[in-house]
């Protein structure tokens, strides 16, 4: 039996090997470090927090601070599970190339340490593309998994069918992983640990509640439940905490299941956050987009000919 990977993972710092960092050790056994695919122009090191600057040409000047406060409570509980890239511009000092949101939650989160790629190669491409052949290759957790899959696609800008192409993924699959992230950090913590399994934890994403999600972790836990009993607990409306409060006048209702399974169907379709909500009245679909870009894309999904209105607009 293979001996369980401690702690929580790295994202894309399980999928390059340890290199050496001016003043400190290696992290990483030799035989560790034998087994993991080289990638080019890149080492990933746990570096002091305060050795690494913002780029001073980061377009980006503005950063929601209740956001940053949301992260950084994240942060200091399950830890960063993305590194940040960063290049070296002097003895132990580092400047960011992405990842600045991260390194300030990390700050507020009191971190004196951060999992970082440094970067010596210019080429974001084939950093890129190293990282996802090396995805296929290593052995991740479900949540290694999904820190991986989340960062290839904020920092490098992967999509998903890159991903699903060259690592042999369908993209329901990394869809479905992505969502692992959404889950609050108690449950993460478990599923990284191994407690829970990835199926386990797709289910309790069903709930809609973080109290929900968090009790019937622990019963999990507590009896060994499996997969298909968490189903069934949770299509019989018994997932909720007996203490729970009382609903209050004019709360949101929970999700009727069939509407659940529509919202996930269409998430997998767009490939983004779908929400279905059925008021008294009448109903509404919620579909996120995380740029014009990305606006374009999913349009083009929906309806080919109304993409073309969106770029006209834009130029």
């Amino acid at each position: 039996m293979s001996q369980q990977r401690r702690g929580l993972g790295k994202g894309l710092g399980a999928l390059i090997p340890t290199g050496p960092v001016p003043g400190s050790e290696p992290t990483q056994d030799p035989g560790e470090s034998a087994a993991l695919a080289q990638v080019d122009g890149a080492r990933f090191a746990e570096l002091p927090v305060k050795s690494i600057s913002p780029n001073p040409k980061q377009p980006r000047r503005q950063f929601d601070e209740e956001a940053l406060d949301e992260l950084a409570a994240s942060i200091g509980i399950v830890g960063l599970l993305q590194p940040v890239v960063v290049r070296e511009v002097g003895p132990e000092r580092y400047e960011l190339i992405m990842g600045e949101r991260r390194w300030r939650a990390s700050q507020l989160a009191a971190l004196e340490s951060i999992p970082a790629i440094i970067r010596e190669t210019g080429d974001n491409d084939m950093l890129r593309d190293a990282l996802i052949e090396n995805l296929h290759r290593q052995q991740l957790n479900a949540l290694e998994e999904a820190a991986a899959y989340q960062q290839l696609l904020d920092d490098f800008g992967a999509t998903h069918e890159q991903l699903a192409s060259r690592i042999g993924r369908s993209r329901p699959h990394i869809s479905n992983t992505l969502r692992l992230l959404n889950l609050p950090p108690a449950v993460q913590r478990r599923v990284a640990a191994g407690v829970l399994s990835a199926g386990h934890a797709r289910a309790l994403l069903s709930l809609d509640s973080v109290e929900a999600q968090e009790h019937l972790a622990l019963r999990v836990v507590a009896e060994g439940l499996s997969v298909r009993a968490v189903e069934e607990i949770i299509a019989t409306r018994e997932a909720e905490p007996q203490a729970a409060a009382p609903r209050r006048v004019g709360s949101r209702r929970p999700a009727e299941p069939v509407l659940r399974e529509l919202a996930d169907r269409l998430s997998d379709r767009y490939e983004t956050k779908v929400s279905v909500d059925r008021g008294k009245r009448k109903g509404k679909i919620v579909v996120e987009f995380a740029s014009i870009e990305d606006l374009e894309r999913i349009i083009k999904v929906m309806a080919p000919d109304a993409a073309a209105f969106v770029s006209a607009d834009e130029s």
